[in-house]
């Protein structure tokens, strides 16, 4: 049996852990908020660049080809672009509810006083915007109606900017952009339900009605396998479509029926399969091929059909659309709506056009605007109060990335205007402004982000009981990067520290200011000791010098209480006096480095040495 380096059995066999390993990395890959913005990103340009080229009205004519099922010589179909509108978007959809449903369960919007500012936030994003929108078009009735087009943030392209920054930003901004881009998306399904929909049919508008009476009673009667839930919601899906209300609800009138709960009692669960596990523990041969085993099989075989059902419907959906929507779905969408085409058209009238600046000055000035002016005013009220590590500038940048509308901003042009023209005018001032935000609230971060590591602070996370599973995408992203970070962490005392913060929270931020030096910061001679013995651990580990590492552990531990560089220099007299020279060397320079000499990072030898401790 293979053995990892820890010395414990692998879970699979040698000739799969390549296999394994590729597959870990495509999960990883496939649930990065990082990544699928970057593959919209490319999905957009792309389009930009088709639609400015000869080959555009083929593209056109591409997705204009329509696709459908004959019935003898009826025929039933839409154009691919339609079908990427209303049938995928839906998908995106069902999506967006499952992920608003649990904020609503167990999120973010669980408690309303601490969801109180990203809530607020999200409504005056919304309000300034439709100001601005309507201060450029109030007296036009052919753009007026334009107004809902600024009001969405693209919650993936966001949080994928804000990934960018890693630990360097405050676990509390990633929260309240999250949770911001939660609530801006429920307004902005409102908005699409009551203003963006055609005259409605009531004959299919109460076909849809009994339909999701249907999902509702299959809740309540604790049906739990997503088949019929699915089955049921293409049926929900088709008469919101022919009601004339927009089809997409369809979709998050879905997520809403779909349990979020277990069909398994999970106290049983765990004496059951602890019992199951002794079972075939029991039963198992090892001299025997395991397909001759039927006793064991079957054991296994009861195991995993009970522990398949442990995950909440809701869940299990949710982990699988992700991939499917953010690097399928939305990149299609971004390639069939990006096509901002300027071939041929009058620059003069388009520059000039009132619905280019009210969409364009909504997302980058209203968003921000609104989402700061209404923070500011709710935590001056007391009401709230900014998320613990977080500035006003954090708050300005996380505001300036709420005015990268992309997805739904395009999604809502499409229904607002009819005429082409408009369209692409609008979808040219979302472009122009989801990039100018995304670019500028990256910056405003970034510099946050240098501040503190100069200090020498970083911001980590973790789940709770060791289990990500359940956290949303933009929370992995962030307990991955911190997880490299912990693994350079030697000091027993932080250890013990990240130990019960986990114990009393999901997540943990570890924040410490090491002084103008990078060293001291105010501490005593024992923090010092701790930072010298933590880089000196990082530095071997690093070159693979495990013997020598082994040596300067050994050594710490003898000479504790004396100053903190005689353990390193006895270890390495150790292996010689031309290690001696060579590590004296490399300090001096980190010592020129940390006092404002020639060192290229001054600030890096401490940065990821010390670290205290302290919980959210």
């Amino acid at each position: 049996m293979a053995s990892n380096a820890s010395g414990k059995e692998k879970l699979f066999i040698n000739e799969v852990q390549g296999h394994q390993a590729r597959y870990r990395k495509l999960i990883q890959f496939t649930h990065s908020s990082t990544k699928a913005a970057g593959a919209m990103l490319v999905a957009a340009v792309v389009a930009l660049i088709v639609a400015n080229t000869g080959g555009y009205e083929g593209f056109l004519e591409f997705w204009h080809t329509e696709v459908g099922v004959f019935f003898g010589d009826a025929f039933a179909g839409m154009s691919l672009a339609h079908v990427i509108n209303d049938v995928f978007m839906a998908i995106f959809f069902l999506l967006v509810g499952l992920e608003v449903k649990y904020e609503l369960t167990v999120g973010e919007l669980t408690n309303i006083r601490q969801a109180l500012l990203p809530i607020v936030a999200a409504v005056g994003g919304v309000l300034v915007p439709i100001a601005i929108y309507l201060a450029f078009n109030a007296t036009n009735p052919e753009t007026a109606h334009g107004w809902g087009v600024p009001t969405a943030t693209d919650i993936a392209f966001a949080l994928g900017i804000l990934a960018l920054l890693g630990n360097r930003v405050p676990n509390g901004v990633r929260v309240f952009l999250s949770t911001l881009a939660v609530a801006d998306d429920i307004i902005a399904i409102l908005v699409i339900a009551i203003f963006y929909g055609h005259s409605p049919s009531f004959v299919w508008l109460g076909a849809a009605a009994v339909v999701l009476l249907v999902l509702v009673l299959m809740n309540r009667n604790h049906i739990y396998s997503l088949i019929p839930y699915l089955l049921v919601g293409a049926v929900l899906w088709y008469c919101v479509f022919m009601s004339g209300v927009h089809s997409t609800i369809a979709g998050v009138l879905l997520a809403f029926v779909i349990p979020s709960g277990s069909r398994v009692n999970i106290k049983s669960f765990l004496t059951w399969s602890g019992d199951k596990v002794r079972e075939a523990r029991a039963v198992y041969e090892p001299e025997t091929p395991v397909i001759a085993q039927g006793g064991y099989i079957e054991t296994v075989q009861d195991l995993s059909r009970v522990a398949r059902q442990v995950v909440p419907p809701a869940t299990r959906l949710e982990h699988r659309l992700y991939p499917w929507v953010y690097f399928g779905i939305l990149p299609l969408f971004a390639l069939t709506n990006a096509d901002v085409s300027l071939v041929g058209a009058d620059l003069g009238a388009f520059l000039t056009d009132p619905v280019l600046y009210g969409v364009m000055l909504g997302l980058l000035v209203g968003k921000p605007l609104g989402i700061m002016l209404f923070s500011f005013i709710v935590v001056k009220l007391k009401v709230a109060s900014l998320p613990e590590n977080v500035n006003w500038m954090h708050m300005l940048g996380a505001s300036i990335l709420g005015g990268v509308g992309f997805t739904m901003a395009i999604f809502v042009a499409n229904l607002a205007f009819t005429d082409e023209a408009l369209v692409t005018t609008a979808k040219a001032g979302i472009l122009a402004a989801s990039l100018l935000a995304g670019v500028l609230g990256f910056l405003f971060l970034f510099l946050q982000a240098k501040a503190a590591q100069k200090r020498g602070v970083a911001y980590l996370s973790t789940p709770a009981n060791e289990d990500d599973d359940l956290l949303q995408t933009a929370d992995r992203d962030a307990v991955r990067d911190s997880e490299e970070m912990m693994r350079d962490i030697e000091s027993p005392l932080i250890k013990q520290e990240i130990e019960e913060a986990k114990k009393r929270s999901g997540v943990f931020e570890i924040v410490v200011d090491l002084g103008e030096s990078g060293l001291l910061g105010g501490g005593s001679i024992g923090d010092v000791r701790e930072a010298v013995r933590n880089e000196v651990v990082r530095v071997l580990r690093e070159e693979g010098k495990d013997e020598l590492l082994e040596k300067v552990q050994d050594q710490f531990k003898e000479h504790e209480g004396e100053p903190p560089l005689v353990s390193v220099e006895e270890a390495l007299r150790s292996e010689g006096e031309e290690a001696l020279r060579a590590a004296l060397h490399r300090e001096a320079e980190d010592t020129t480095g940390m006092s404002g000499g020639p060192s290229d990072k001054p600030e890096q030898a401490n940065e990821d040495a010390t670290r205290g401790g302290q919980d959210r």
